[in-house]
């Protein structure tokens, strides 16, 4: 799994590098929270630690720009700082965090954090995945709404979508529906007339 780390700190960062790697995570070190963005936009990891301050843009911000785009997967954020305290805390929690650990960072307690974080993402994946799933009747084709009413797949769609319909019947539907249907009418009107 790849994780993107943002730390100006050359030695913290080369730690998170070689610690990360022989443990078999896929490592991108930044130098900035501007680069971080970069490099984000370019890989999507599925985790970022951060540190809080940094030159160009800031841990905060960098939290905040991730939390701002609309993607399908889950970004797990970590703040590791030197800044201590209650209110750092909750700044970065209301930032968009996902956890915050002090620096020096306990290397184990990281470890910790990252299986967590893996089983999150984990999680996350199954529950937008279920999401995706609609519940459609096999013989009629209706959906089944968030209120368990059951209704034709025309009105779910276009209740949730600005798509419209026009209604057609393909090769093989024509073929086992249609032409039986017509050839029926015509022996109906042959043996009239």
């Amino acid at each position: 799994m790849k994780i993107l780390i943002a730390e100006d700190d050359d030695i913290s960062r080369l730690i998170l590098v070689k610690k990360l790697t022989a443990m078999g995570y896929e490592p991108i070190p930044a130098t900035d929270g501007e680069s971080a963005w970069n490099t984000f936009l370019i890989n999507r990891p599925r985790i970022v630690i951060t540190d809080w301050m940094m030159p160009n843009v800031d841990g905060l911000e960098l939290c905040r720009r991730l939390r701002s785009l609309d993607h399908e997967k889950y970004t797990y954020v970590i703040f590791l700082t030197a800044l201590a305290g209650e209110d750092y805390y909750l700044e970065g929690m209301d930032a968009g965090a996902d956890d915050f650990l002090n620096k020096p960072v306990n290397m184990n307690e990281l470890i910790a954090r990252l299986r967590v974080a893996e089983r999150i993402l984990d999680i996350h994946t199954k529950v937008t995945q279920l999401e995706g799933l609609l519940p459609i009747c096999s013989y009629c084709k209706k959906i089944r709404d968030d209120e368990n009413n059951w209704q034709p797949i025309e009105g779910y769609i276009k209740e949730r979508s600005e798509a419209t319909f026009s209604h057609g019947c393909c090769p093989s539907c024509r073929e086992k529906y249609v032409r039986p249907e017509l050839e029926e009418i015509r022996r109906r009107k042959e043996s009239r007339g």
